[in-house]
This record gives C-alpha cells, sequence and structure tokens, in this order.
C-alpha cells in the first residue's frame, strides 16, 4: 500500500513523500491523536545545531501519540483499537541496559520517521492498549507520563528509604506531570513544587505545597528531588537543589539542556547525593502509564488541565499551524487530532 509522510526539511518547512508500505510482519496503525513536544519544537525552530539539523533531516517529527489499528498480521489487536505508540524502537536486547538506553535504539522523530504519517507500521511489541473510555486528547502524550513512571521506577530503586518530603523543581509541563505521578505512586510522602510562575504553580492543585524559586521559606528541605526545568535555566535549578536537599538524597535529572550544566561538586560530595539522569522510555513504563489511568481515573482530569489547544489537522497548511501555536504558549499540550 502507498503511504503519505509529512517529513521536516528545514526549519517551518514541511513536504510530503509518498513510500510502499508492506502490510506483512506488524501492525498497521493509523494515527488519530498526537501531541508536539518540545524536541519536536527544537526541530521545528531550527534551535538544533546546524550540523544535526544537516544530518536528520528530512525527517517526520512527533513522538507522542495514540492510533487505531487498520491490519494486524500478528493477530495481537483487533482492527480499531484505540493504542498508545511507543516511539522506541530497540534493536537488541541487553540484561542491564534498558531500551531506551541502548545506542543502537531507533526512536521516532529523532533517529527515525515519527508519527507525521497517515499509517504506521509498527512491531505488536510497540503499542499499548488503551483501557475503554481513555480521553484520546489526554492519551496522546502517554509518552510524556511514561517518563515520568520511569523516572520514578528509577527513583524507588534507588532512592533511599526515607521519602518523606519529595520536591519537583520545573512548573511547565513535565514538572506538573512528574508531581502528579509522585503523588498517585507515593501516597506517604509530601509532593512540593518548586518554579518561576505563580499563575503556572496554581494549577498544581494535588501538590502538597508549591513555592516560587526566588521566595524560598527558611529552613525548607527535601528528602528527594526531580529536576524538570531543563534548558538553560536547568544549572540554577539543580544548584537549588544541592543547597536545600538532606544528605544522601537522590538528584533525579529529567530536563534536556542542550549546553553544558556546572553542578557544585564539593556539596554533592560533603552531601553523599546520588545523582540519576533519566531520558526517554520503554514498553514497560507505557505500560505502568495506562495502568495509572485504570488505577486512578481521575488523572486524566488533572491531565486535561493541561491541554492548551485541540487542533484538527486536515492538510500541511494545519499542522504548520498547530507547530506555530505551540510556538506562542508557554505552558500546556498542543494536540492534534489527525484527519
Amino acid at each position: 500500500m502507498i503511504n503519505t509522510v509529512y517529513r521536516l526539511a528545514a526549519p517551518r518547512r514541511f513536504e510530503i513523500a509518498f513510500e510502499d508500505m508492506d502490510l506483512c510482519g506488524g501492525v498497521i496503525v493509523r494515527p488519530t491523536h498526537l501531541s508536539i513536544c518540545n524536541a519536536d519544537m527544537r526541530y521545528y525552530l531550527g534551535e538544533r545545531d546546524a550540523a544535526v539539523l544537516s544530518k536528520k533531516l528530512p525527517m517526520a517529527l512527533i513522538h507522542e501519540g495514540i492510533g487505531s489499528v487498520v491490519f494486524d498480521s500478528s493477530g495481537s489487536f483487533k482492527v480499531g483499537e484505540r493504542v498508545a505508540i511507543v516511539p522506541n524502537m530497540p534493536c537488541e536486547n541487553d540484561e542491564i541496559i534498558a531500551e531506551n538506553y541502548l545506542y543502537t535504539s531507533k526512536f521516532c522523530g529523532s533517529t527515525a520517521d515519527g508519527l507525521l504519517q497517515e499509517y504506521m507500521k509498527v512491531s505488536p511489541a510497540r503499542l499499548v492498549r488503551l483501557p475503554a473510555g481513555t480521553n484520546p486528547n489526554v492519551a496522546a502524550f502517554t509518552e510524556m507520563v511514561s517518563v515520568a513512571a520511569h523516572a520514578i521506577a528509577r527513583f524507588e530503586k534507588t532512592a533511599h528509604a526515607r521519602r518523606g518530603v519529595i520536591g519537583v523543581w520545573g512548573d511547565g509541563n513535565l514538572g506538573y506531570i512528574t508531581s502528579l505521578v509522585l503523588k498517585k505512586t507515593q501516597p506517604g510522602s509530601r509532593v512540593l513544587v518548586f518554579g518561576t510562575s505563580p499563575e503556572k504553580l496554581a494549577d498544581f492543585t494535588f501538590a502538597d505545597g508549591v513555592y516560587p524559586v526566588n521566595n524560598m521559606p527558611a529552613g525548607i528541605c527535601v528528602d528527594h528531588a526531580f529536576e524538570c526545568v531543563g534548558g538553560g535555566a536547568s544549572g540554577s535549578a539543580i544548584d537549588q537543589i544541592i543547597d536545600i536537599i538532606n544528605p544522601e538524597g537522590l538528584i533525579s535529572i529529567m530536563g534536556v539542556s542542550e549546553y553544558p550544566v556546572p553542578i557544585n561538586t564539593r556539596m554533592v560530595l560533603e552531601k553523599g547525593l546520588r545523582i540519576s539522569g533519566s531520558s526517554r522510555s520503554g514498553i514497560r513504563d507505557f505500560e505502568r502509564a495506562v495502568e495509572l489511568y485504570a488505577k486512578f481515573p481521575e488523572i486524566e482530569g488533572y491531565l486535561g488541565n493541561i491541554i492548551g489547544s485541540v487542533n484538527t489537522i486536515n492538510s500541511v497548511q494545519d499542522i504548520k499551524e498547530a507547530f506555530e501555536k505551540d510556538a506562542r504558549k508557554s505552558f500546556g499540550k498542543t494536540i492534534m487530532v489527525w484527519k
């Protein structure tokens, strides 16, 4: 069958390509609801290094999304079933290193074409069935929920047992989702959120406390911390975490920065801190995210609060307009209903 792929050819310019798709040996999925991520925007706006752009473009963007099964030669899924698409595609198994950290793995919208396609051929092992009644606009960014689930699963394995107070730095989408998942998975802990925008912090109604980073109360401290800031501000966030975290706490770094970030190693050593980096996710993390939807139905309502806009996509111009709209926002997820 002929498939239509919508690739970013240069910053702010998409092109259409037609490719033959073999129906054998996989599941044919039609993407239905897609979510734009900051990583997509860095490509779209040309904010990656010129050498990186030259190497990777043209490429179909988007790694957050769900779809509907059109055909399954494996018999694993029924036609019409709604599934979350796992963008990480491992090429090997390793008994030590997780699939999302293997150098050989491919990733949609980074080292392989993403979800901006009419159809996708996906291994059944890269699909997770969604619970009936799941809000598709929320499910579109299940990948982001899975990233939080992955970081928290690593935290559960490595952080010491004193978890009375957990701090989350970052009042954007990642900070919102991570602190929400922490509240659900760590019921015995107080979750405090630290950010720069009082307006954004006001949306964290589920948190046990919210604090502006430039007006911290005296004596505040946390047992463990998650850094969800990224970019140029990640250095100051990590510095503040090191100042107020209790000895032997774990710092989970999740924010992405294009440039090196200085770390106060003297205090890291003095406090005996652990620093853990977490990136992307794998099939088990997607399963954890979907399990959260089923176990805590109210989580969809909270996640729905960060949907900034829902855009029906019928043309390349509609794609461009959705990306331009996302470029103008400061908070919230931009959803594309893929027609």
